[in-house]
């Protein structure tokens, strides 16, 4: 198999792969744990955020020119309100954390080191301003006897903990996306934080 291309754009720079990007989190969104069952124009519509800040950025990985991976960070006062909520009542301030959103990997390139290099080049990214003290991002909290949980599914957990991360106490929240045979349905996300030092 080639090696993919890994590049790095940053704001407006990410005008070009929105379709692609759309396209992408509809995929893997909809496997197990999310079970996403949304639309295009709202995750399209999503992007245009990342779009709108000039310091989020976009860690692609480009197979022949083809989109197959990506990964996603923006300072978190640029997220939407339901994100920064829980941070009201957090001795955490929000203008201190740069969010890390979803990371996305068709299934044919897994396993080969990119959930690594996603966080490397968006942890630099962060590191670079100087003005932040936390890397964090949200992760969709499930049973471990939901029925429909893949047999011999390995969650992110431990691959989590040895980059840093931990769920932060108190530190959730309930966003509400559409399943597959069920419609609208609430979900709770914990936020996992991790420490930004200075190198």
């Amino acid at each position: 198999m080639r090696t993919p291309e890994v590049r790095t754009v940053v704001g407006q720079a990410m005008e070009p792969y929105l379709d692609d990007l759309a396209r992408l989190r509809m995929t893997v969104f909809g496997e197990w744990p999310y079970l996403y069952a949304g639309s295009y124009r709202y995750e399209f519509d999503y992007l245009l955020t990342y779009l709108r800040s000039p310091f989020s950025l976009a860690v692609l990985v480009l197979d022949e020119g083809r989109v197959v991976g990506a990964s996603t960070g923006i300072p978190l006062v640029h997220e939407s309100p339901e994100m920064l909520a829980p941070f009201a009542r957090s001795s955490v301030q929000p203008e201190e954390v740069f969010y890390l959103g979803e990371s996305v990997l068709l299934p044919a390139y897994r396993g080969r080191g990119l959930g690594h290099r996603f966080f490397e080049e968006r942890e630099a990214h962060a590191r670079a301003f100087g003005s932040y003290a936390w890397t964090g991002f949200a992760a969709v909290m499930r049973s471990d006897d939901d029925p429909r949980r893949p047999p011999f599914h390995r969650g992110n957990d431990a691959f989590w903990r040895k980059r840093g991360y931990q769920p932060r106490d108190g530190l959730t929240l309930s966003m509400r996306w559409p399943e597959p045979e069920r419609g609208d349905v609430d979900h709770d996300l914990a936020f996992w934080m991790r420490p930004l030092e200075r190198i």
